[in-house]
This record gives structure tokens, sequence and C-alpha cells, in this order.
């Protein structure tokens, strides 16, 4: 095997993705052209690429909402049965091929309880299947576009950005700037009240102009909703939760508030009057204009925002009263937006917590500096309503555990426990006090299985069991609170064992589409590319898109190689994507039902003559394991060995 196939590639999925459809070129063309200031106005000829489409099929197929159908009842699955061709041709009829143009079909409303109080519920809009795979599409040529113009302040839905760097940049603020007010904004419902001419003008201004895809967005937001009644409503404000493309408009929409509030301080042209130096990152430092600005009474303020939730830091209380005035009537006036006056409030950072994003956060003094100024350090924990949500869901969980649902089994139960575990120690432990936190989760569930468990013998919980995988030796192997189910003998994960993680902040270098900014996160593939995306091109009229989707997968997961053999293709000729399980015998199109082999391979694999059977392995000449893996295809293909 090649030598790069004992090296860890860096690998991004969606960037991955994107080299598999040959779309990286063109994205990154966009990102740069937008932040040269260009206007772009033939964007639908890219849209309505086949590679743009076969890519969003791509990037959509495993959501899980992909699974839940739209008020017509299809799902992914039905588009995924459909040849590429076939599927390439709907979609462009879908958008351009009507007589009225692009309508999208009516989108099926669902209300669902709200996490932290489920007598409450927030409306979701489910689109049919087509128009999420139609706004996908739209969304991938979007993106580089709108990244460009996009504040480095911002880091909900957006490549390369998280809630780690959310919470790391609130942290640099509170303990290194010592900005101790912030400001908690709540904007009314905020996805419900988008003003449509509004948004239409910011994507516009933005550099987007095509026409035909201006119109298409506002069909769009103006797309029928169905309730749940049977009724149909057509909107005209706001942006349905629940549409691909929703985030990507939220952004969009916010994006000018970003930039306002940054020139009122962190970008605020007399800055630029004063000496800018280079940090050891690369970064301007404007101190100097900073420490001008100070002394004229300019207020203070940075702004963290992680999609329409956002937090305002200030350094005085009277900054911060007259800053909630300035941004609430700006909102109103600007973006039509209304703040609601009871839930946003000032918060003296050393005296009470903020809550952002799920955690509580404040200041406390710990010792004194060189200047005898007391030295400020963070103080976080879980929010008080996510830390009561993540016990009872636990606990329930628990439950089932000892006694699982009907039709599931323990280990399944264990399951799902185990995924809640890791899920909320993975997100939760940026914040200081997490180890509290969880101690006293581990506490309560421990408790109720320990309760829940017990047998006349004793518990059937045991501290040994089934042999632990990688994952599991190195994230809980030293644990003395592991525990193992007596029946499955699997592992128990123990919430309360869990080590606060620093928040990174983002890279300022790194950006999806350029090719300085992908080092580091993502490594090019070092296979036959040029092969790959011919075989990608090539049309396969009697194969379904899921087939096609999934054969570039194994090229590349197979580093351009034949399974049975090793040897690299050459051509496209050579190449056969296997079902291991024939159609015939139940087999599907499924990734994990396919291998790649040589064509000759593949021919030896349903050969049944004695005569062409010899024929091939004279000429093939395959050694003890290479035979190994041929008569494993030939015997899932229901076929007899060969001796």
């Amino acid at each position: 095997m090649p030598k790069e196939k004992q090296e860890k590639l860096l690998c991004d999925d969606r960037l991955r993705h994107t080299e598999y459809y040959g779309m990286q070129k063109v994205f990154d063309e966009l990102y740069t052209r937008s932040r040269n200031g260009e206007h772009l106005t033939d964007l639908m000829s890219i849209i309505l690429s086949r590679e743009n489409i076969l890519l969003a099929y791509r990037n959509i197929k495993t959501n899980v909402g992909s699974s839940t159908p739209g008020t017509d009842g299809f799902t992914i699955k039905d588009i995924g049965s459909l040849a590429p061709e076939e599927m390439v041709a709907k979609v462009k009829f879908i958008v351009q091929g009507s007589a009225h143009g692009y309508r999208p079909k009516p989108v099926r409303r669902k209300d669902i309880p709200k996490p932290h109080d489920p007598a409450k519920t927030r409306p979701l809009g489910i689109p049919c299947i087509w128009d999420r795979l139609i706004q996908q599409c739209i969304k991938q040529v979007m993106e580089p576009i709108c990244e460009a113009k996009f504040s480095e302040n911002s880091f909900g839905f957006r490549p390369n950005r998280s809630v780690e760097h959310a919470i790391a940049q609130t942290h640099k603020l509170m303990q290194n700037v010592h900005l101790h007010y912030v400001i908690e904004f709540d904007i009314k419902g905020f996805f419900d009240n988008v003003d449509h001419p509004k948004l239409i003008k910011q994507i516009w201004s933005m550099g987007i102009r095509d026409k035909h895809l201006i119109w298409i967005i506002k069909r769009i937001l103006k797309a029928p909703i169905r309730m749940p009644d049977g009724k149909t409503e057509y909107p005209t404000k706001g942006t349905p939760q629940g549409g691909i493309i929703s985030p990507l408009l939220a952004n969009i929409v916010l994006n000018e508030l970003d930039h306002w509030i940054e020139s009122q301080w962190q970008k605020n042209p007399v800055t630029r009057k004063y000496c800018v130096t280079t940090n050891y990152n690369g970064s301007e430092n404007f101190g100097a204009g900073f420490l001008a600005m100070k002394k004229t009474g300019l207020k203070e303020m940075y702004i963290v925002r992680y999609a329409d939730d956002f937090r305002i830091f200030c350094r005085t209380r009277s900054a911060a009263d007259k800053t909630k005035i300035a941004i609430t009537q700006w909102l109103s006036e600007r973006l039509k937006l209304e703040v609601s006056q009871e839930k946003t409030k000032v918060v003296n950072l050393k005296r009470r917590y903020s809550e952002f994003l799920g955690f509580k956060i404040k200041v406390w003094a710990k010792g004194k500096t060189e200047k005898g100024k007391s030295k400020y350090v963070i103080k976080g924990y879980m929010s008080d309503k996510n830390l009561k949500d993540k016990r009872e869901k636990l606990v329930e969980q628990a439950k089932r555990i000892a006694q699982p649902s009907k039709g599931n089994t323990e280990g399944y139960e264990i399951w799902l426990y185990n995924s809640m575990v890791t899920g909320i120690q993975n997100y939760y432990r940026i914040t200081p006090g997490i180890n509290i936190d969880c101690a006293s989760l581990n506490r309560t569930v421990m408790t109720v299985l320990t309760n829940r468990l017990r047998t006349e013998k004793g518990t059937r919980l045991r501290k040994k069991g089934r042999i632990l995988t990688d994952f599991e030796r190195i994230r809980y192997g030293k644990s003395s609170m592991l525990r193992y189910a007596s029946v499955s003998e699997e592992p128990i994960y123990p919430i309360g064992y869990v080590q606060f993680k620093v928040p990174k902040s983002k890279a300022r270098s790194i950006c999806s589409y350029t090719s300085e900014g992908r080092i580091g996160i993502h490594d090019n593939l070092r296979i036959n590319v040029p092969l790959m995306l011919e075989m990608m091109k090539q049309p396969l009229y009697d194969r379904s898109t899921d087939y096609a989707d999934n054969r570039i997968s194994l090229f590349s997961a197979q580093w351009g190689r034949c399974s049975v053999t090793g040897r690299e293709f050459i051509s496209l000729g050579d190449i056969h994507c296997h079902h291991i399980i024939p159609i015939g015998r139940g087999g599907t199109d499924r990734y994990e039902n396919l291998t790649i082999v040589g064509t000759a391979i593949h021919s030896l694999i349903h050969e049944t003559n004695i005569t062409k059977i010899n024929e091939y392995m004279s000429l093939l000449s395959l050694d003890k394991k290479q035979m190994s893996k041929l008569n494993n295809l030939r015997q899932r293909a229901g076929l007899r060995e060969i001796a």
C-alpha cells in the first residue's frame, strides 16, 4: 500500500465532499471575487451545474432531517433512488422549467417543545425534500460570497466556527480586556420577524446581483406554510426555521449589526490615524488608537454573536446603559426587529452570572496584580436551566437501562446513555466549573442506577466487562467510576469523569475558501484526483444517485486502488463498483454494500466457468491474502470459493 496511507489525513467532511465533485476551485474564486468587492451576476449557472447539484445531494443525504417527509411525503431516499442525470434534470426543471418559474411547495409546520420548558413550543418549518435540495444548492454558492463579507465576531452556523470560539472570545473580553459589563440582548421572535425587503437589499449589497437568484430567494421566503390543522398561511415576513438556507439568511440580516457595532469602537476610523503595529499572530494592533479614543469619551463596546443570540461587552455601567438604548433603537429602525425589554438586561460580571449559549459566566477576584489591583479570573458553570434539563434526561435514560423500552435491549439503552454523556462532556467541558457540575450529575445518576439495578444477590453493576475500544480506553480507561452492566457487559460511561479544556479561539488564518486557509484543517487528496473527477462525470443512467455518490467515496477511501489486489487504477475502464451482496439477493446501493475492484477481478468474482476462472487466475497471479479477499467476495455473492 502507498506510504501516504500510513499517514493521517486531516479531513473536513464538507471540504472533502467539495473535492469529490470538483467544486473547490469554483468556491475559492467566488470568495476571492467577493473579497475584492466584485458584483456577481451569473450565479444560477453555477447553482444549477451538475457538479453542484450532486454535491448538494451528498451534503444533505446523511442529515437526520432528510428522512423526515415534507407535505409531499417524499424523503432523501426517493431522490437517491433516481439516476444522477434524472435527478439533476428534475432539479433544473423545478427551478426554471415551469412556465411560472420556481414555486416551492408548502412548508409543513410542526410545533416542537422548547428544551427547558416543554409546556411552550417553537415553530419548525419542514420544506419538501426537493426544495431542501435546491436550498442546499443555493447555500453552497452563496456561502463563500457571504463569508468574505461576514464579521469576525460572528460564530454561529459558519464554517470553521463553533460555540467554543464564541466562549473563548467572551473569556478574552472578560479576563484580558477587562470588560465586566455585558448586555444580554433578546430579539423577540427573530426568525419569524425578519423583514423581507430589507433582507433582499442586504443580499444585493453583499454583491449578489443575480436577479434570477434574488427572485428565487423571494419565492423561498414567501413559501406557503401548511399548519397542523390543515390550513395554509402565506408569510409576509420571517424565514422558516428548519429551512437549510435560513441560518445563512439570518447571518446576512445581523451582519449589518455586527459591522455597525464594530465601527463604533473596534474598527472606528479614528484607529487608522494612529500607529498600527502587528501582533505575533499577524493581526493588527490598534492599541494606540484605542488609547486615544478613551480620552474622547467614545463608548467602548465589543460584540460576540452566535446566530440571533448576542452579547455586547462594555467597560462601565454608564456606557452599557447608553449602548443598550442605542442598539435597541438601531435594531428597530434599521432591521425592524423588536427587543424584549423584559429579557434584555445589563449584568455586572463581578457580581452576577451572565448566561450565554448554555453557560453561566462571571469573573471573581483572585489575588492582586503587580500594581496592587485585583486580578480577575473566569468562573463558569453550566446554566441552571441546562443543568436541570441534562439531569432529568440522564436520569430518564438511566431508568431505561434498568427497564429497556419495548423492543430495545439493555445494550442499546446503554449506547443511548453513553452518547448523551459524551455529548454533554464535549459541549460543556470548556467551562471551568464543569467538574463540579458533572460530579453533581454523576451522584444523581449513580444513585438511580444503583437502586434500579439492585438484585437479591447484590447489584447488576460490575467493575469489569468487555474490552474497551480505543476511544473508551483513552477517554475513560483510567477512571475508577467506570462501571459495566452485568447482562450485556457494556461499559456505562461516567458523567463525572471529565476535565476542563481551555476554549481555543479561532485561528485568523483558517478559511475554507483559500488554499492557505485550509492548511492545518484539511489535506488535499493524495490520489489520482483527475481520474476520480472523470469517474464522477461519467453518466450512469442505469444506476441510482446514491450508488454514484458512494462509489466516489469508496474510490477515495480505497486510495484509488482495487480492494482485492491493491493495484492503483490508471484508467476509467479498469474501475468497477461491485455490489458485495448482489441486488438480486437483496443487496442495496448503500456504501457498506459496495467495493471498488478492477474489471478483471469483478469478472472473476462472478465467473462460474472453470476454464475462464483458470485464465483469470493465470493472468492476475493473486497471492494468498488476495485470494482470501476474492473468495470472501465470491461467498457473499453466493458462489463457491476458488481452491
